[in-house]
């Protein structure tokens, strides 16, 4: 039996294959120049030397334990958004679906920032567990609010349950940094979206669970391309889309979850990525997430170098960058592809 046109990719697999090539490329090339330049630049010949022969000089020592950290911190958070976005708009059906305008992020911001409060947590492997639950809660509560109107759950209710529980969470998390200065004082830099300060024992701590949402999502990747087509398909084709979405939400969570603890409220990523995604590979999912995990990282650190470089020696949070880029593209999404 052939398959239908709408299960086809713009590409043939070999094709596919040589963009992931071309993307790692590119990628490589991002995280060369990200550890080479910043407040200081740094010849290509001393990064080298930085791993070849290591001699603790402050160049080498920049180099090992702040901008290669950096760097491997925002291939992994931006891998981890944009992947956590492209599963949400093929389960959902949702053009404007993405983790920070349904309310996850903000949900996952205000349950770190409560968690500070109320509980002193102060490191990134505890932060991650307080934006798991926040960003949990907060996907309950907005696919609840959006199944009350008459419509039902809709992409157009879905997007404004998602904007009304995000100004909510927004507002608690302002008022707690307003009650608490030791609050705002920990995490200020973190909440506008930033990757600065992050050292290599982060990348551990949140490492298993960004490797356990990857291996989820991929492993879903041929499910999610039934469901992107229509629930009521995927149920005719035999599949269990109960248990498909719910297996989906745990590797958002995952991945959105960890990301959001580590560097903030970075937004825009999981909306623009998978559209740039699609129109390059189709609507296959067992290619759209590669590509989405790859140009993800790629927009994150290349957006992180902007963010070191436009001001230098200060630095802007990556999520002022992101949302320069991301901003438009929303505006551009909401006038063509949300309808009721």
């Amino acid at each position: 039996m052939n398959k239908p046109a709408s299960l086809t990719t713009n590409m043939n697999p070999l094709m596919s294959v040589s963009g992931l090539i071309l993307g790692a490329t590119v990628l490589l090339v991002c995280l060369i120049i990200s550890v080479s330049f910043g407040a200081a630049d740094i010849p290509l010949n001393q990064i080298i030397d930085a791993f070849i022969q290591f001699d603790g000089s402050r160049e080498h020592l920049i180099i090992q334990t702040v901008r290669l950290p950096r760097s491997i911190i925002a291939i992994m958070v931006g891998a981890a958004m944009a992947t956590a976005g492209a599963i949400m708009q093929g389960v959902t059906h949702n053009p404007l679906a993405d983790p920070g305008i349904l309310g996850v992020n903000a949900g996952a911001a205000f349950a770190v920032v409560l968690g500070i409060f109320a509980f002193g947590a102060a490191t990134p492997n505890v932060y991650v567990w307080y934006a798991f639950l926040g960003a949990g809660v907060t996907v309950v509560s907005v696919y609840l609010l959006a199944s009350l109107g008459r419509s039902g759950v809709t992409p157009l209710n879905l997007t404004i349950a998602g904007a009304a529980v995000s100004s909510l969470l927004a507002s608690l998390t302002t008022g707690v940094l307003i009650v608490s200065q030791r609050t705002l004082e920990e995490i200020r830099f973190w909440l506008a979206g930033s990757l600065a300060g992050i050292d290599e024992n982060i990348i551990y701590q949140v490492l298993p669970y960004i490797l356990i949402g990857m291996i989820l999502a991929f492993g879903l990747s041929r499910q999610i391309t039934v469901m992107s087509l229509g629930e009521d398909i995927a149920k005719g084709l035999g599949q269990q889309t109960l248990w498909i979405k719910i297996l989906a939400a745990v590797s958002v969570l995952l991945l959105e979850g960890s990301a959001v603890s580590v560097a903030g409220a970075i937004g825009f990523i999981g909306l623009i990525i998978p559209h740039i995604v699609r129109f390059v590979v189709g609507v296959d999912y067992r290619w759209i997430l590669p590509y989405s995990a790859l140009f993800g990282a790629t927009l994150l650190l290349a957006s992180d170098i902007l963010a070191r470089l436009v001001l230098r020696p200060q630095e802007i949070p990556v999520g002022v960058m992101t949302a320069v880029v991301g901003a438009p593209f929303f505006v551009y999404l909401a006038k063509t592809k949300v309808k009721k």
